[in-house]
C-alpha cells in the first residue's frame, strides 16, 4: 500500500506522517510540503491513497484532489483539515473520508477501514476492475489502455456477464443492435477479440479470458471488482456505491436499475 500525505505546515505534516505509520505500519508513507511535488511523484508512482491538507498556499486541497483524480480515478481522497466549515465543499469531491486535525492513529485507521476504493494488488489479484462510475481496468495499480474502444467495451460487457459465456453473435447484437449478424460483423468481432487478447497478453493477464469454441466468459477468481463485491453485499463497497455503473455504456443501464433497486 503506497499512501501520500501533503501538509504545507512541516509540523502538522510530521504529525500526519506519525498517525498514518502507526495505522498501517506496513505501508509506504510519502510526505510532501508541496502539491506540485506531489504531482510530479503521482504521474511517476501509482500510489493508493492520498491524505491531503485542505488550507494551503499556492494550491488547496481541493484542487489538488481533482488532478490526483485526473492522474488515478481510483484514488482514495482522505481531507485533513482544522476547519468544519470544508467539509461540505470537500464531500462533493467523493472523498474516501476526512480527518480533523490533529491527526490521530485511531482517526486515520477508521478512514482506512472504510475506503471508498480497494487498495491494490488484494488477495494476490493483478486485475482489478472499476465499473462505478466509468469503467477502468487496472494491473498492477496501473490504467490498462486499450488500442481499440470496442475491445475495452468488450471486456466490460464480460464483466457484466459475471463468468457468464457469450457467443460472438450475442455480443454482436449487444454491439450493433441494428445490424445483421453477417461475415462483416462477424469478422468485425473477431478483431475485436483478438485485439483484446493481445492488450492482455502484454501484460501476462491473458488467463483471465476463458476461450472455448465459439464462447468467451471472464474468470471472476482472478478479478478484484467493485461489482461483484458490492453483489457479495461487501460492507465497503456498498457503502461507496452511488448510483452510477458503467456510464460508458448505454447497454449498462438494465444493470444500474437493477442494483440502485436493491
Amino acid at each position: 500500500m503506497k499512501i501520500l500525505a501533503i501538509d504545507d505546515s512541516p509540523s502538522a505534516l510530521d504529525v500526519l506522517t506519525e498517525a498514518i505509520r502507526k495505522a498501517r505500519s506496513n505501508a509506504d508513507v510519502f510526505p510532501f510540503d508541496d502539491p506540485f511535488e506531489l504531482i510530479k511523484f503521482a504521474k511517476e508512482t501509482p500510489c493508493d491513497i492520498a491524505f491531503i491538507d485542505i488550507q494551503m498556499p499556492e494550491m488547496n486541497g481541493l484542487e489538488l484532489a481533482v488532478m490526483l483524480k485526473k492522474i488515478k480515478p481510483s484514488i482514495n481522497i482522505v481531507f485533513v483539515t482544522a476547519y468544519s466549515k470544508y467539509a461540505v465543499e470537500a464531500m462533493k469531491l467523493h472523498p474516501s473520508g476526512y480527518v480533523m486535525k490533529p491527526a490521530t492513529k485511531k482517526a486515520v485507521e477508521q478512514e482506512l477501514e472504510n475506503l471508498r476504493y480497494p487498495t491494490e494488488i488484494e488477495n494476490g489479484k493483478r486485475v482489478r476492475v472499476q465499473t462505478f462510475g466509468n469503467f477502468e481496468v487496472f494491473v498492477d495499480g496501473k490504467r490498462l489502455v486499450f488500442s481499440r474502444s470496442k475491445s475495452k467495451e468488450l471486456f466490460a460487457y464480460l464483466i457484466n456477464r459475471q463468468g457468464i459465456a457469450a457467443t460472438t453473435a450475442e455480443i454482436a447484437v449487444i454491439f450493433w443492435e441494428d445490424k445483421p449478424y453477417n461475415t462483416s460483423i462477424k469478422n468485425q468481432m473477431q478483431v475485436i477479440i483478438s485485439d483484446m487478447m493481445k492488450v492482455f497478453r502484454k501484460h501476462k493477464i491473458e488467463d483471465i479470458i476463458i476461450k472455448s469454441r465459439n464462447q468467451i466468459s471472464v474468470d471472476c477468481t482472478k478479478i478484484n471488482c467493485d461489482f461483484y463485491d458490492l453483489l457479495r453485499w461487501d460492507a465497503r463497497t456498498v457503502n461507496s456505491f452511488y448510483g452510477e455503473y458503467m456510464n460508458n455504456y448505454s447497454w449498462a443501464e438494465i444493470t444500474a436499475a437493477f442494483l440502485n433497486k436493491r
